[in-house]
């Protein structure tokens, strides 16, 4: 692999962004479904093409550069986190002039002071009219598998709800992977209504949710790029060695008692469907794996070395042959 600068960070191009709202003419929409924007023309299309709606030419406020748009009829989409700690989240206030306050929810970065806002109106403070308070802004980094390159999309929110939903999700994944894997996820937008001083205020909550893989897959350690890519192949991997109807038949074998009852529980298997009727699937293979072991644990213990007795004569040894045990298929017999 060749070099790379120490003193950077190296991060993948930002293709566009993925909102949960956009302006008609100056006045702010809020939207049941995907909003992409991009400067590209090529990943808008594609996008509309995937989830619906129009492209077109779209210029964001305080902006003199035109990009392009799409609301989508989509309420869901597929994304991939990527290895790395994909969100950052502060309490930020702007204005025309740029950034006014960065705060990590205890101290304001830019001016090196404690929280204004929590100083001001306690710890409900978000509860104040926009614009008085920072906003709680989350910027979460995703791949989309489906639109071409190979850069990052950056979903934000401004909602105190989802920073809490958001945070607590991906620090599970992130304790699983250790920011080294690959996690298939939806983004789903999902309506949410609270009632506050009697009156009920409906609002819109970005919801990050594990796609096609159980928390045991996400938790277990970092995921390849082939599984995140194709998470419903690798379901069926794990139902295959598990067997139908979800039973664990390597649970069962390594409970059995001795290899004749995992040679049974094979040919259970077999009748089940669960494993391939020559031994040649993984399942099979794990079980003739787990015989292999029970025969181990009970072999008896080795008889010491006979020794002649004080004429230098040995005793005698009976051998009888046992009557032949049925066996397994050949093919699914421990190797010795």
């Amino acid at each position: 692999m060749g070099a790379r600068l120490r003193n950077i960070q190296a991060r993948a191009a930002e293709h566009g962004r993925l909102r949960t709202g956009y302006t008609q003419g100056k006045r702010p929409m809020r939207s049941a479904t995907w909003v992409v924007t991009s400067h590209s023309e090529e990943h808008v299309r594609k996008a509309a093409e995937l989830w619906g709606g129009e492209p077109e030419q779209w210029q964001p406020l305080n902006s003199t550069i035109t990009q392009w748009r799409v609301i989508t009829k989509a309420p869901s989409i597929e994304a991939i986190i990527t290895p790395g700690d994909p969100l950052n989240q502060y309490n930020e206030m702007w204005s025309a002039g740029g950034c006014q306050r960065r705060c990590d929810g205890e101290t304001e970065m830019l001016k090196r002071e404690p929280c204004v806002c929590a100083r001001q109106f306690g710890e409900d403070w978000h509860t104040q009219p926009k614009g008085r308070v920072c906003s709680t802004t989350s910027r979460f980094n995703v791949m989309l598998p489906d639109i071409s390159g190979m850069g990052m999309w950056r979903a934000e929110t401004h909602s105190f709800y989802a920073a809490q939903e958001w945070g607590g999700m991906v620090d599970m994944v992130l304790a699983g992977t250790n920011g080294k894997g690959f996690i298939p996820v939806t983004l789903r937008i999902e309506p949410r209504q609270v009632v506050r001083e009697g009156q009920t205020k409906k609002f819109p909550v970005v919801v990050v949710e594990l796609r096609g893989v159980t928390p045991r897959q996400a938790l277990a350690g970092p995921m390849n790029a082939a599984t995140a890519l194709d998470p419903g192949a690798a379901s069926q991997a794990v139902a295959a060695i598990e067997g139908p109807k979800g039973r664990d038949w390597i649970a069962d074998a390594r409970g059995a008692l001795t290899s004749d009852d995992v040679r049974d529980l094979w040919m259970e298997a077999r009748q089940a469907n669960a494993v391939h009727p020559k031994g040649t699937d993984d399942l099979s293979k794990h079980l003739m794996a787990i015989a292999a072991e029970k025969d181990a644990e009970n072999a008896p213990p080795k008889r010491p070395d006979p020794e002649p007795d004080e004429n230098g004569v040995y005793d005698a040894v009976v051998v009888s042959e046992d009557a032949e045990r049925p066996v397994w298929p050949a093919v699914a017999q421990p190797r010795t």
